[in-house]
């Protein structure tokens, strides 16, 4: 099977023949790495989030996935109703950038409300397994990123970091949940691939999928690739989340070598000259 290396993402055709950046826009006051940044005394500071968002754009990236729930290890879950208070008004505003814009998101109502007002990608780390998320993305044609999770909460998934083959086992969910939404009618050439680092993985298992991140690639569907200031990168480096840049920038592009197509990331500008470095060693018409 061949991928198709361009998704319509809504209005936006995603080109997906080399590495694009998706920055990460988190509306959340509790996010393991950026939470708060868009809070003033409690409530949303909406300028400063379409300032961080046209910002990204212009340093090149090509999404910007909005959540509006935190999936840090151990977080708690929020409410239907304040999910959609942070992510609505947001799409409503960074929709005309320009980019393909994607929800983060579990929840089904959320997605539809966020489908109708223009995103281009839904991106599960549930993989679209609560009630009624297929039928949804089924039926909005939009492409979709099912991502890996041992059990299916933050709250407890590093509780059940346990596999026998980690490499297998996440080739094995994500192949039963492509089978899921094509039975549903989500076309193949729609999907996108996430192992989930982080998501119910011990350190040993997250380097593992790293570093055979080309068997998932091989499994024919475009992979993203999320390592960016994870505590994987802490445990290795023993810096804070704020000091985490070289590491999340050699594993970005690390993901690449191995083939991801699409890398989620705080610090886009950076993410981006490296992969321009990479792109130009790796592209033989090059004059010396």
């Amino acid at each position: 099977m061949v991928h198709n290396s361009v998704l319509q993402c809504g209005d936006h055709p995603l080109d997906l023949s080399e590495p694009v950046v998706m920055g990460i826009l988190n509306i959340t006051p509790d996010s393991f790495s950026d939470g708060g940044q868009f809070y003033q005394q409690d409530r949303l500071v909406y300028d400063t989030i379409l300032r961080k968002a046209e910002q990204m754009v212009a340093d090149g990236a090509s999404i910007l996935d909005i959540g509006g729930e935190s999936t840090r290890p151990g977080a708690l879950p929020v409410s239907i109703d304040q999910e959609m208070d942070r992510v609505l008004p947001v799409i409503e505003k960074v929709r005309e950038l320009g980019v393909v814009i994607s929800l983060d998101s579990s929840e089904p109502k959320v997605m539809q409300e966020a489908i109708e007002l223009g995103v281009g990608l839904i991106n599960d780390v549930r993989a679209l397994r609560r009630e009624g998320a297929l039928e949804i993305v089924s039926a909005s044609g939009l492409p979709v990123c099912l991502m890996h999770m041992q059990g299916d909460s933050p709250l407890t998934m590093q509780k059940q970091a346990q596999y026998h083959s980690v490499i297998d086992e996440v080739a094995d969910f994500l192949e039963y949940q492509v089978e899921r939404c094509s039975n549903a009618g989500i076309k193949q050439s729609n999907i996108i691939l996430d192992p989930g680092f982080g998501f119910g993985k011990t350190l040993r298992h997250n380097l593992t999928l790293l570093n055979r991140l080309d068997q998932l690639v091989a499994l024919g569907y475009p992979v993203l690739s999320g390592t960016s200031r994870k505590s994987m990168l802490g445990q290795i480096t023993e810096r804070g989340t704020d000091q985490r840049l070289a590491s999340s920038l050699s594993s970005a592009i690390i993901a690449a070598q191995k083939g991801a197509r699409i890398l989620r990331v705080h610090d886009v500008a950076e993410t981006v000259d490296a992969l321009k470095v990479l792109t130009a060693t790796c592209n033989e018409n090059w004059e010396s």
